[in-house]
């Protein structure tokens, strides 16, 4: 076992070395790394398993260059310094926050060596885990039995062109289910156009999904492609497709059954080829029983249906989830890639999730920008319970209970007529349907 360890080859890179170095480089030379010395310039376009820089007091006159090095290079560093540059003005903050270690000259050559062993076994762990986040940078994340059946399922429906509806709650990732279709089908070298039919304004989603010609209407001044024709050839996504109106709908449905469309103040039906994937939150049987979706619109879209499960569902993914976010906005924010706490773990495994993935991906971000130390703590999440086993409750719960309670109070006032209740709410008629169920105050 130990002859195998030590047959593996680990190549030092040492930048900016002084004479102070010079005595370093026989021993690690005995004990199997191959070193190569160079400037901080010249490091940018060399690789190796680990780094070793002489730091001065200069460098933190120009720290984005290190840090732009240590972010490239994927690894781990140790900073050689003397002790008065270690005093200087913000050095420990630096050294704290991008290098495993540090040594103070003249230098223990033993305690550097076990420094370099154990940054190489952080080294060999954070790239497998790097490179395994990158083969999985355009599939959905998790080592659960649920995500595994997922993958397996979207593999089956990809190859064909046949309508998804995608449904599942709030921040668990559809439209990541509708893009991996893409990526995995025949039309994955053309667009994927995606809308959210929610979001638009009900006097702008037929030019938006159809396009208009030019004088169709007041403020047309040019022809506008819609987001139907501009997915020529690819795949279409309607999220939130529960939030369509009714009168869209049917323009929807027409276009379905004859794969042409007509421009808002266009006389001429345009063949256009697509794929359609919808994805919604909403119970649409519900929605049919209500009158407020088209039953018809509703069996076009569900020919083939997906469901994403929660994230209460999938805690087993947990853990590489939440890393994986860590390293992708860790960049973003300006900081190393930090792990999470014995203590963050348990209070993630602990929360409810109400806002699924999307409020993992916050609750990490906010980690990432609050941690002091090398780690993520529960607090820097706004994870800390009052009580053992018991979380705090979040502000997504808070919102939720203002939503409920406010639809309580409009279902007493206008009990008979739903219309003025959603009015009253200053929402449109389908999303207090869909709030109603949501809420289970059917």
């Amino acid at each position: 076992m130990f002859e195998a360890v030590a047959a593996i080859t680990r190549h030092l890179l040492l930048v900016d070395p002084a004479e102070d170095c010079r005595c370093l480089l026989p021993s690690l030379h005995a004990a199997g790394w191959v070193v190569q010395s160079c400037t901080l310039e010249q490091a940018m376009e060399l690789s190796c398993d680990l780094g070793l820089i002489r730091l001065q007091a200069v460098h933190l006159a120009r720290p984005e260059v290190i840090k732009e090095l240590i972010s490239r290079s994927g690894t781990e560093w140790l900073a050689l310094l003397s002790p008065e540059v270690l005093l200087a003005k913000g050095m420990g903050d630096f050294i704290g926050e991008w290098f495993f270690d540090f040594h103070t000259l003249p230098v223990d050559l033993e305690r550097v060596k076990i420094s370099l062993g154990r940054a190489f076994g952080m080294a060999r762990l954070r790239g497998s885990s790097i490179v395994a986040s990158a083969a999985e940078e355009h599939e959905l994340l998790g080592r659960s039995a649920v995500m595994g059946e997922l993958r397996k399922l979207l593999g089956k429906l990809a190859p064909t062109d046949s309508p998804v509806l995608i449904r599942g709650e709030s921040g668990t990732g559809k439209e990541l289910v509708a893009r991996t279709l893409h990526h995995w089908s025949r039309r994955v070298g053309q667009p994927f156009v995606a809308i959210n039919c929610g979001a638009i304004p009900e006097h702008l989603i037929q030019s938006e999904l159809f396009g208009h010609e030019k004088g169709a209407f007041t403020g047309a001044h040019q022809r506008k492609i819609g987001r139907i024709e501009a997915a020529d050839g690819g795949t279409l996504f309607l999220d939130e497709i529960g939030d369509l109106p009714l009168v869209l709908q049917v323009n929807l449905l027409r276009f379905l059954q004859e794969n042409q469309i007509e421009r808002v103040g266009g006389s001429h039906p345009i063949p256009v080829n697509v794929r359609v994937l919808a994805a919604t939150h909403q119970d649409l049987e519900v929605a049919v029983a209500a009158g407020s979706f088209r039953e018809d619109l509703y069996y076009r879209l569900n020919v083939l249906q997906v469901h994403t499960a929660p994230l209460r569902e999938r805690l087993q993914d947990l853990h590489l989830l939440a890393d994986y976010f860590a390293r992708r906005y860790s960049s973003e924010i300006g900081r190393r890639p930090r792990r999470f706490s014995e203590a963050a773990l348990q209070a993630m495994v602990e929360h409810a999730w109400p806002g699924n993935v999307r409020e993992l991906t916050n609750r990490v971000r906010r980690g990432l920008v609050l941690a002091e130390g090398r780690q993520i703590e529960a607090a820097d999440m706004g994870l800390v319970g009052g009580a053992p086993g018991a979380s705090l409750c979040t502000l997504d719960e808070y919102k939720l209970k203002a939503e409920q309670q406010a639809l309580m109070d409009a279902l007493s006032r206008y009990s008979h007529n739903l219309s003025h209740a959603a009015r009253a709410l200053g929402i449109s008629r389908p999303t207090f349907y869909r709030l109603l169920h949501k809420h289970q105050l059917r």
